[in-house]
């Protein structure tokens, strides 16, 4: 067995207004130590499309699987249960954990409006898109504001639907480990505790 067979392999899954893309600074140093890496290319219609195009996404990696989660992808990794046989592990990165039960609305109902929610725009097919100027202001407000505009032109809308959509019973027992930050640049509450043990170099 080589060394990359002998490796997790890792599979990506975004947040919101955003795609598998957003994690290429991750992915270049990952793959130049031998880990095979694919983002989920998911659509933010619901949990269950976006899991299903997660659960194909694992499909194609041979070895054992850490699946990672920011934001909106924790709910997804969290929602996958029992059947993907092959993932090893679950790392949440400033990522929602909903217990069964609980939604990433009601979630952030909880405190303070997030500046980067607060002009949220629905448009008639029901789905979110957030305005330039809270996009670049506080969604990315860490990012070069000249790349956080090109974010905002390519931001991949949601279905508003999918943020009051309650977790089911599919949590299982992975092994885990959750990033936790006090907030997040854009002031929203999707903070989540430490726990579990590292299980990759990052």
């Amino acid at each position: 067995m080589n060394a990359a067979q002998s490796k997790p392999g890792i599979v990506f899954c975004h947040g919101l207004w955003a795609d598998g893309s957003c994690f290429s600074k991750l992915i270049v140093p990952l793959q130049a130590e031998g880990y095979q890496c694919i983002a989920a290319q998911y659509g933010l219609n619901s949990t269950a499309e976006d899991v299903a195009v997660t659960k194909e996404t694992i499909g194609r990696v041979n070895n054992p699987v850490i699946l990672v989660g920011h934001s909106y992808g924790g709910q997804i990794i969290t929602a996958l249960g029992a059947d993907a046989p092959n993932v090893a592990g679950l790392v949440y990165i400033a990522a929602f954990g909903l217990d069964e039960g609980e939604s990433i609305g009601a979630l952030l109902s909880q405190g303070p409006p997030s500046p980067a929610l607060a002009h949220l725009i629905i448009d008639e097919q029901g789905f979110a898109w957030l305005p330039e100027e809270d996009f670049v202001g506080h969604f990315a407000a860490d990012v070069d504001p000249v790349r956080a505009r090109v974010m905002w032109a390519v931001q991949q809308p949601l279905s508003a639907s999918a943020l009051q959509e309650v977790m089911g019973a599919e949590m299982i027992s992975y092994p885990n480990t959750k990033l936790m930050c006090s907030v997040n640049v854009d002031g929203s509450a999707a903070a989540v505790i430490c726990s579990g043990v590292s299980l990759i170099p990052w």
